[in-house]
């Protein structure tokens, strides 16, 4: 059995730990879902962030955006990597491309945000 060592990436390492601090349910679901190997991170299509959020609501994606599909409501979608294409498409919809970390100081509470895997 090999010694699960957690995120080789000192800046995920570091968010992590962030994320535990908050001690909320949702932070600390997606600090464990960002502590698995890198081959199990999210890739999630825009498509999908447009089929499960809502209007006005706040997606968050523990891993990469990738901009296949359309979006056309204003969502703002936080994750830990985007596509340029997907920046766009998400600009395009008037919608906000925010890095985890800025999600957790403006919503510390984690309302109305989903999490989209």
């Amino acid at each position: 059995m090999t010694k699960r060592t957690g995120p080789t990436n000192p800046l995920v390492a570091s968010l992590v730990k962030e994320l535990r601090k908050q001690k909320k349910g949702i932070w600390v679901d997606v600090a464990d879902r960002l502590e698995k190997p890198a081959r199990q991170a999210a890739e999630v299509n825009v498509s999908a962030i447009a089929r499960n959020a809502k209007d006005g609501e706040i997606a968050l994606v523990p891993g990469k955006v990738l901009a296949d599909g359309t979006l056309t409501k204003k969502i703002d979608v936080a994750a830990l990597n985007f596509s340029m294409g997907a920046v766009m498409k998400i600009s395009a919809a008037k919608g906000r491309c925010l890095s985890i970390k800025e999600l957790m100081d403006e919503n510390p509470s984690g309302k109305n945000v989903r999490i989209i895997t």
